[in-house]
Protein backbone atom coordinates (compact mmCIF):
# COMPACT_ATOMS: atom_id res chain seq x y z
CA UNK A 1 0.00 0.00 0.00
CA UNK A 2 0.91 3.52 -1.52
CA UNK A 3 2.01 5.27 2.07
CA UNK A 4 0.10 8.59 2.91
CA UNK A 5 1.81 12.08 3.23
CA UNK A 6 -0.22 15.40 4.74
CA UNK A 7 1.52 18.24 2.33
CA UNK A 8 -0.99 20.94 3.07
CA UNK A 9 -3.78 21.79 5.67
CA UNK A 10 -5.61 25.16 4.85
CA UNK A 11 -8.34 26.44 6.82
CA UNK A 12 -11.46 24.17 5.17
CA UNK A 13 -9.42 20.99 3.39
CA UNK A 14 -6.35 18.51 4.52
CA UNK A 15 -4.38 17.60 1.48
CA UNK A 16 -2.95 14.57 1.37
CA UNK A 17 -0.67 12.42 -0.98
CA UNK A 18 -1.04 9.26 -1.94
CA UNK A 19 1.60 8.17 -4.70
CA UNK A 20 0.45 9.75 -7.55
CA UNK A 21 -2.90 10.68 -6.22
CA UNK A 22 -3.91 14.10 -3.81
CA UNK A 23 -6.61 13.02 -1.63
CA UNK A 24 -8.30 16.67 -0.49
CA UNK A 25 -10.16 15.79 2.46
CA UNK A 26 -12.35 18.65 3.68
CA UNK A 27 -12.13 18.83 7.40
CA UNK A 28 -15.25 19.01 10.43
CA UNK A 29 -15.77 22.47 11.99
CA UNK A 30 -16.67 21.54 15.54
CA UNK A 31 -18.59 24.84 16.01
CA UNK A 32 -20.92 24.07 13.22
CA UNK A 33 -23.94 22.00 14.10
CA UNK A 34 -23.12 18.41 13.19
CA UNK A 35 -25.89 18.01 10.08
CA UNK A 36 -24.92 21.31 8.92
CA UNK A 37 -21.29 20.75 8.81
CA UNK A 38 -21.99 17.35 6.81
CA UNK A 39 -24.25 19.41 4.82
CA UNK A 40 -22.39 22.31 4.21
CA UNK A 41 -19.16 19.62 3.25
CA UNK A 42 -20.41 17.79 0.91
CA UNK A 43 -22.07 20.21 -1.15
CA UNK A 44 -18.94 21.87 -1.28
CA UNK A 45 -17.33 18.72 -2.28
CA UNK A 46 -19.79 18.78 -5.04
CA UNK A 47 -19.23 21.97 -6.22
CA UNK A 48 -15.39 22.06 -6.75
CA UNK A 49 -15.92 18.54 -8.62
CA UNK A 50 -18.18 20.01 -11.11
CA UNK A 51 -15.87 22.67 -11.83
CA UNK A 52 -12.51 20.80 -12.17
CA UNK A 53 -14.86 18.21 -14.60
CA UNK A 54 -15.96 20.93 -16.58
CA UNK A 55 -12.79 23.15 -16.16
CA UNK A 56 -10.73 19.59 -17.06
CA UNK A 57 -12.02 20.10 -21.14
CA UNK A 58 -11.10 23.81 -21.14
CA UNK A 59 -7.37 23.94 -19.48
CA UNK A 60 -5.21 21.37 -17.49
CA UNK A 61 -6.00 21.26 -14.37
CA UNK A 62 -5.71 17.77 -12.53
CA UNK A 63 -8.00 14.87 -13.24
CA UNK A 64 -10.52 13.78 -10.83
CA UNK A 65 -10.52 9.73 -9.95
CA UNK A 66 -13.51 9.85 -7.28
CA UNK A 67 -15.48 11.88 -5.50
CA UNK A 68 -16.66 11.26 -2.04
CA UNK A 69 -19.45 13.01 -1.86
CA UNK A 70 -22.12 11.92 0.82
CA UNK A 71 -22.23 7.95 0.51
CA UNK A 72 -25.61 6.74 1.97
CA UNK A 73 -23.93 3.92 3.83
CA UNK A 74 -21.77 6.49 6.21
CA UNK A 75 -23.10 9.28 9.04
CA UNK A 76 -20.11 10.80 8.44
CA UNK A 77 -19.22 11.14 5.07
CA UNK A 78 -15.22 12.28 4.25
CA UNK A 79 -16.74 15.04 2.24
CA UNK A 80 -12.89 14.12 -0.42
CA UNK A 81 -12.03 14.56 -3.84
CA UNK A 82 -9.06 12.25 -5.32
CA UNK A 83 -7.33 13.95 -8.39
CA UNK A 84 -4.14 13.65 -9.88
CA UNK A 85 -1.26 14.73 -7.80
CA UNK A 86 0.28 16.96 -10.65
CA UNK A 87 4.11 17.14 -10.06
CA UNK A 88 5.47 20.24 -11.02
CA UNK A 89 6.33 23.86 -9.93
CA UNK A 90 3.96 25.87 -8.06
CA UNK A 91 4.64 29.32 -9.17
CA UNK A 92 4.46 31.39 -6.38
CA UNK A 93 8.05 29.59 -5.06
CA UNK A 94 9.72 29.11 -8.77
CA UNK A 95 8.09 32.49 -11.03
CA UNK A 96 10.57 34.95 -9.63
CA UNK A 97 13.15 32.78 -10.61
CA UNK A 98 13.15 32.13 -13.55
CA UNK A 99 14.06 34.76 -16.53
CA UNK A 100 12.32 37.47 -16.90
CA UNK A 101 11.36 37.22 -20.23
CA UNK A 102 10.21 33.29 -19.46
CA UNK A 103 8.10 34.57 -16.19
CA UNK A 104 6.25 37.03 -18.68
CA UNK A 105 4.88 33.92 -21.27
CA UNK A 106 3.69 31.95 -18.19
CA UNK A 107 1.44 34.93 -17.02
CA UNK A 108 0.54 35.35 -20.32
CA UNK A 109 -0.30 31.94 -20.34
CA UNK A 110 -2.46 32.22 -17.51
CA UNK A 111 -3.71 34.73 -18.67
CA UNK A 112 -4.98 33.00 -21.75
CA UNK A 113 -5.89 30.48 -19.27
CA UNK A 114 -8.21 32.99 -16.82
CA UNK A 115 -10.03 33.75 -20.43
CA UNK A 116 -11.02 30.19 -21.44
CA UNK A 117 -12.30 29.42 -18.11
CA UNK A 118 -14.05 33.08 -18.09
CA UNK A 119 -15.65 32.54 -21.39
CA UNK A 120 -17.31 29.35 -19.90
CA UNK A 121 -18.53 31.08 -17.44
CA UNK A 122 -16.11 29.81 -14.25
CA UNK A 123 -15.10 31.60 -11.86
CA UNK A 124 -12.28 30.46 -9.95
CA UNK A 125 -12.54 32.66 -6.85
CA UNK A 126 -8.68 32.26 -5.46
CA UNK A 127 -6.47 33.25 -8.47
CA UNK A 128 -2.85 32.86 -6.84
CA UNK A 129 0.52 32.03 -8.03
CA UNK A 130 0.11 29.52 -5.23
CA UNK A 131 -2.70 27.91 -6.88
CA UNK A 132 -0.77 27.23 -9.92
CA UNK A 133 1.78 24.83 -10.88
CA UNK A 134 3.94 24.85 -14.18
CA UNK A 135 4.02 21.22 -15.74
CA UNK A 136 5.85 20.33 -18.98
CA UNK A 137 5.45 24.09 -19.90
CA UNK A 138 1.75 24.02 -19.13
CA UNK A 139 -0.22 26.20 -16.44
CA UNK A 140 -2.26 24.18 -14.40
CA UNK A 141 -4.90 25.36 -12.33
CA UNK A 142 -5.46 23.95 -8.88
CA UNK A 143 -7.91 24.41 -5.92
CA UNK A 144 -10.97 25.40 -7.14
CA UNK A 145 -13.03 24.91 -3.43
CA UNK A 146 -14.08 28.97 -3.71
CA UNK A 147 -14.96 28.56 -7.25
CA UNK A 148 -18.69 29.48 -9.30
CA UNK A 149 -20.22 29.88 -12.12
CA UNK A 150 -21.35 33.72 -13.52
CA UNK A 151 -21.97 35.35 -16.72
CA UNK A 152 -21.01 38.87 -15.10
CA UNK A 153 -18.22 40.59 -16.13
CA UNK A 154 -17.80 41.59 -12.56
CA UNK A 155 -17.38 38.70 -11.25
CA UNK A 156 -14.84 38.09 -13.77
CA UNK A 157 -13.22 41.52 -13.11
CA UNK A 158 -12.72 40.74 -9.73
CA UNK A 159 -11.33 36.96 -10.42
CA UNK A 160 -8.49 38.83 -12.58
CA UNK A 161 -8.50 42.02 -9.86
CA UNK A 162 -7.29 39.60 -6.92
CA UNK A 163 -4.80 38.31 -9.17
CA UNK A 164 -3.36 41.56 -9.76
CA UNK A 165 -3.12 42.24 -5.82
CA UNK A 166 -1.83 38.46 -5.16
CA UNK A 167 0.94 39.29 -7.76
CA UNK A 168 1.62 42.47 -6.62
CA UNK A 169 1.75 41.18 -3.16
CA UNK A 170 3.79 37.75 -3.82
CA UNK A 171 5.84 38.98 -6.57
CA UNK A 172 6.27 42.59 -5.87
CA UNK A 173 9.51 43.04 -8.04
CA UNK A 174 8.04 42.29 -11.08
CA UNK A 175 4.06 42.02 -10.35
CA UNK A 176 3.09 44.99 -12.37
CA UNK A 177 4.55 43.57 -15.92
CA UNK A 178 3.35 39.97 -14.75
CA UNK A 179 -0.24 41.10 -14.64
CA UNK A 180 0.55 43.12 -17.72
CA UNK A 181 1.37 40.11 -19.19
CA UNK A 182 -1.56 38.19 -18.21
CA UNK A 183 -4.13 40.80 -19.64
CA UNK A 184 -2.41 40.49 -22.73
CA UNK A 185 -3.01 36.62 -22.95
CA UNK A 186 -6.74 37.36 -21.05
CA UNK A 187 -7.04 39.37 -24.81
CA UNK A 188 -8.45 36.17 -26.21
CA UNK A 189 -11.43 36.14 -24.78
CA UNK A 190 -14.45 36.82 -26.67
CA UNK A 191 -15.60 39.61 -23.81
CA UNK A 192 -12.14 40.28 -23.09
CA UNK A 193 -13.32 44.33 -23.87
CA UNK A 194 -15.83 44.29 -21.42
CA UNK A 195 -14.32 42.58 -18.83
CA UNK A 196 -10.92 44.67 -18.95
CA UNK A 197 -13.57 47.81 -18.65
CA UNK A 198 -15.26 46.51 -15.95
CA UNK A 199 -11.77 45.69 -13.96
CA UNK A 200 -11.05 49.66 -14.64
CA UNK A 201 -14.12 50.31 -13.05
CA UNK A 202 -13.38 47.52 -10.06
CA UNK A 203 -9.90 48.97 -9.15
CA UNK A 204 -11.25 52.46 -9.22
CA UNK A 205 -13.22 51.57 -6.57
CA UNK A 206 -10.65 50.30 -4.49
CA UNK A 207 -8.47 53.20 -4.73
CA UNK A 208 -11.50 55.13 -3.55
CA UNK A 209 -12.40 52.41 -0.42
CA UNK A 210 -8.58 52.40 0.43
CA UNK A 211 -8.35 56.04 0.64
CA UNK A 212 -12.14 56.73 2.66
Amino acid sequence: MTKEEIIGWGAEALLIRSGEILKKRRIKKGYRHNALDVLLRASRTRREARLLEKASGIISVPRIRAIDGMPRERIEPETEIEMEFVDGKVLSQWLDEFPLTKALTICKKIGANVAKLHDFDIIHGDLTTSNMILKQEQVYFIDFGLGFHSARAEDKAVDLHLLREALEAKHFKHGHEYFGAVIEGYKISKNARKVIERLKKVEHRGRYKGKA
